[in-house]
């Protein structure tokens, strides 16, 4: 069996181009959508815009919230 501090040590041998190639790599790999929680955002979206929409809500202006650049 591989140990995690052996491919870590490897990495860490590499070129920096090289270890930036395993690092996209492993990254990419971990940040796979999930069809059922991409589905609940949608939903969740969908709800709020039609709440505003009706005027249940009131939106707040982006200066108010991230200041003036």
């Amino acid at each position: 069996m591989v140990k995690a501090q052996d491919i870590i040590k490897q990495a860490l041998a590499l070129d920096p181009s090289r270890r930036f190639e395993v690092v996209e790599e492993i990254l990419h790999s971990l940040d796979q959508p999930d069809p059922a929680i991409d589905a609940i955002w949608q939903q969740e979206a969908e709800r709020r815009l039609a709440a505003h929409r009706a005027g249940q809500v009131q939106g707040v202006p982006a200066e108010d919230i991230f200041g003036s650049f």
